[in-house]
């Protein structure tokens, strides 16, 4: 299957998050992705990013205009201003945004496209192998349940 760059927004209506925020789809039985999760939520002081598991009701709701099928997601993804950004896009992204990493992200960037995404599919193919999973898919957060989206 061909995808789109990463740095290419998703095709589809423009859908929005909040105004002044983003919304993180990610899979939430995977360990290395629940542990970037919470490394994020410690980073975004202004609280800019929300959240959202592939497995949710919200991420079928809300990936659905882009055409992308939840069932199929092996990389991070990111809604922002309307547009869809997943792998290493992504990731860089979101990094630009949190405290202490916005420099690492903009020395990434300069890394080609192809070689950076290349390193995330790998990382991402072998998740599971390498940092576990989770029985049960979160889905929330008590502490910080306003910044998880559900439904």
């Amino acid at each position: 299957m061909n995808q789109p760059d990463s740095n290419t927004p998703m095709a589809g209506d423009r859908v929005t998050a909040d105004a002044g925020s983003a919304i993180v789809f990610f899979d939430g039985v995977c360990n290395l992705c629940n542990a970037t999760v919470d490394l994020i939520v410690k980073r975004d002081r202004r609280g800019f990013f929300r959240f959202a598991s592939l497995q949710s009701p919200a991420a079928e709701r809300l990936l659905a205009p882009f055409g992308r099928s939840v069932a199929d997601q092996g990389s991070v993804l990111l809604l922002e201003n309307g547009r869809l950004y997943q792998r290493s896009e992504a990731a860089l992204r979101i990094g630009h945004r949190l405290s202490g990493l916005r420099l690492i992200s903009i020395l990434a960037r300069c890394v080609p496209l192809r070689l950076r995404d290349a390193l995330y599919d790998r990382i991402a193919r072998s998740r599971y192998r390498i940092f576990g999973q989770r029985s049960a898919c979160r889905l929330t957060d008590d502490r910080h349940s306003g910044r998880f989206i559900v439904t």
